[in-house]
């Protein structure tokens, strides 16, 4: 390693302190979202990825309740938008609006402009109205009459949608769900988380117990320092071979891109430093492939209709392609 990716990657003490805050931050969420443990560190490793969430799931499971509480741990701002067929663009970005005292238009910032932005049912508006989070997605900020707005740090849009009611839904297009860093579930508690939600049903708000763990600014500076984690050339080989193994994978029409294997490598950065470690091997590249490659896979429809999934694709890739035999912290 040469004497600048010394300078810059993150030492073992800074990675110590990673992982205890990303557990206190995991631990304080899952006050609210309870026996949900795995899922939460997925969420909270896309905010400090500086990616976005879809949570495909059905209703009832604790998706607002997990939105909610991240950002009360975070001390930050959210919001809800409900997504309907009649839903504008304006609706989510902002609105001009004519000041009768200067007679000037002034540019009032939408719902998007929050630090965890809940995105509820996003597949029943309209591809317009859908498209209307692209550009904030990937660049965060909005542009309006030619003027940038930035929506600021942190930043996580936590998208939801209905698995099984899909009448009057958008399917969204692959694009969209390229700026996804991630795709997973909430699912059902078990029996025991259960019958300890239901022992506390009397708690109609069980974000507003959460207790605040970091701040904004210092979520951004976990952000910034997760990026300094070391990734080593085998690493970086393995992704790139595994990939290119899905564009020729069995019933896969379209594989994985090149933003998606980007994605896996920030994600996988983030997931080492909050075990401790600065730097990334194999196993965190396994642990994150699914829920940040499979939604980006395209089968073909008649495997599809036949029963394969994107998920049974990337885990066929993960046995065919075998990691680096060193880990990725020698160097």
């Amino acid at each position: 390693m040469t004497t600048t990716e010394q300078q810059t990657t993150m030492t073992p003490e800074q990675a110590a302190w990673f992982a205890d805050t990303f557990e206190k931050i995991v631990s304080a969420v899952g006050g609210a979202v309870v026996g949900k443990a795995n899922v939460i560190r997925l969420v909270v490793t896309t905010m400090l990825s500086g990616g976005h969430v879809l949570l495909e799931d059905v209703p009832g499971t604790g998706k607002t309740q997990l939105a909610r509480s991240l950002a009360a741990a975070v001390q930050t701002s959210s919001s809800r938008i409900q997504f309907t067929p009649d839903l504008l663009p304006s609706d989510v970005t902002g609105v001009s609006i004519l000041d009768p005292k200067t007679q000037q238009f002034e540019f009032h910032k939408g719902p998007i402009f929050a630090s965890v932005v809940l995105a509820d049912e996003i597949n029943r508006a309209s591809p317009k109205t859908q498209s209307a989070l692209l550009e904030v997605m990937e660049e965060g900020r909005v542009t309006f009459d030619g003027v940038p707005y930035d929506v600021g740090r942190p930043f996580i849009v936590l998208a939801t949608q209905n698995p099984i009611e899909q009448a009057g839904t958008y399917r969204l297009p692959e694009a969209q769900l390229d700026r996804f860093l991630m795709k997973t579930s909430v699912g059902y508690p078990d029996h025991n988380a259960t019958v300890s939600i239901l022992a506390a049903a009397s708690t109609r708000d069980r974000a507003g117990g959460v207790t605040p763990v970091i701040t904004g600014t210092a979520v951004v500076e976990m952000i910034e320092l997760a990026g300094t984690v070391h990734v080593d050339a085998a690493v970086l080989e393995y992704v790139s071979r595994m990939v290119a193994e899905t564009r020729r994978a069995e019933n896969v029409t379209v594989g994985v891109s090149v933003r998606g294997a980007i994605s896996l490598i920030r994600a996988a950065k983030t997931w080492a430093a909050a075990h401790g470690r600065n730097y990334v091997v194999p196993d965190d590249i396994k642990d994150l492939a699914e829920p940040v490659l499979a939604h980006r896979i395209v089968l073909d429809a008649e495997a599809e209709f036949e029963g394969a999934t994107a998920a049974g694709a990337i885990r066929g890739v993960l046995a065919e392609i075998a990691p680096p035999t060193r880990r990725g912290g020698d160097q």
